[in-house]
């Protein structure tokens, strides 16, 4: 957390995660000794992609019953940066909705064109559009070239009604711009933070999670980071590392939004997912695509089938070729691996989306938001002994 917070009005705590000492201070699924498939990067998250900035800005206040517009509040934004702050050229990028029961603004023009002109941000269901509009502003006032001319932001979502006062439309303008303001490389936060602030993922506590692969030289030594906002799932789908977690773990243990005794296995999977995949490999927009297409291998490893009340949506961009969107006259040279030689990026993608997944629910913490809902952290000691159970 940032030593200092700053409170806009009496009833609002804004916590900006961004520090490294925040992500360094809990622990990670590998930490509690989950098996993984594939060689993670330095910082296992997106940022190992070089150039990449995140940020984020947490809304948490009040307790006890709803009331709309005044709370309680648990929510936020998560934003990143292709590039970072400081440039920004686009990036070739492809997207997919493996079901489309959610939102994710400004994907007609990437398919449209292969290219993200704007940062990403994710954020929950009824915020969509403020932080549209403030993403613009905020362009405006850093007199980025592509703005003048309009812009078309790319923002995402989960819904994070059963936490949040998600009909009050606390998260304003400033929140964006502090998540943007703040936004840098290195260790990425974890958890009940940014977008995934009151987010529900399998039964239990959900919310932002990220991780890398780095492939082989002979596969090309290129970087697949991703970030998820999970918001997704039931508890007898849990699967982590091949292991049925969900079904082992009491189904006595409080269970969000399933009262019946059956933690909500009729009711099917109505929750929602974002997977946004980066890469420094050089790929065009149709690649890109075919990249997006794999997060559903990851998630698929995590349980979910992405069922018809889910939003599960996917962007995958690259930082190579570098001014690709120059508007010269003459023809731009442009690198592009060869078909013959995606396969290691896609397990790589499948294997980064499956271990963010993961880490997003190793990272959440217990919280009680609106009505004294209350979502429990899975707990470790119980994961721990269910791996070991079977042999993991």
């Amino acid at each position: 957390m940032r030593s200092a917070l700053y409170i806009p009005t009496p009833i609002l705590v804004i916590l900006l995660a961004q520090s490294a000492a925040y992500a360094q201070g809990q622990a990670r699924s590998r930490d509690l000794g989950v098996p993984f498939d594939g060689t993670p990067g330095p910082l296992d998250a997106i940022t190992d992609v070089k150039g990449i900035e995140v940020g984020d800005t947490t809304l948490i206040s009040g307790n006890g019953p709803l009331q709309i517009g005044t709370g309680p509040i648990r929510t936020g934004v998560t934003v990143i940066f292709p590039r970072g702050k400081a440039n920004p050229d686009p990036v070739y990028a492809g997207w997919f909705a493996q079901n489309g029961n959610g939102e994710m603004t400004g994907t007609t023009w990437i398919e449209e064109s292969g290219f993200l002109e704007t940062p990403i941000a994710i954020t929950n269901t009824h915020s969509v559009g403020v932080v549209r509009d403030a993403m613009i502003a905020w362009q405006l006032k850093h007199n980025s070239p592509l703005a003048a001319d309009g812009m078309l932001p790319v923002v995402a979502e989960t819904w994070d009604g059963y936490l949040n006062d998600i009909n009050g439309f606390h998260l304003k303008p400033e929140d964006l711009f502090a998540a943007m303001d703040n936004a840098k490389s290195g260790t990425v936060p974890e958890g009940s933070v940014g977008g995934g602030t009151g987010m529900v993922c399998y039964g239990f506590k959900g919310g932002d999670g990220t991780a890398s692969r780095v492939l082989s030289q002979d596969a090309g030594g290129y970087t697949v980071g991703v970030l998820v906002q999970c918001n997704c799932g039931r508890r007898p789908q849990l699967t982590i590392a091949g292991v049925p977690v969900g079904k082992e773990i009491a189904q006595n243990v409080p269970y969000a939004m399933f009262h019946d005794g059956k933690a909500g296995e009729t009711e099917g999977d109505v929750g929602s997912i974002i997977i946004v995949i980066a890469t420094d490999a050089p790929l065009l927009p149709d690649q890109l695509k075919r990249l997006a297409r794999r997060a559903t291998m990851g998630l698929a490893r995590t349980g979910s089938t992405s069922g018809n009340g889910s939003g599960d949506i996917f962007l995958a961009f690259s930082t190579a070729n570098a001014h690709a969107w120059d508007d010269s006259p003459s023809p731009h040279t442009i690198q592009a691996v060869s078909n013959e030689h995606l396969s290691p990026l896609f397990q790589a993608t499948a294997e980064a989306t499956e271990e963010a997944i993961v880490n997003a629910l190793v990272a959440g913490k217990t919280m009680t938001g609106i009505d004294n809902h209350t979502v429990i952290g899975l707990p470790h000691e119980e994961l721990q002994k269910t791996l070991k159970k079977y042999n993991r």
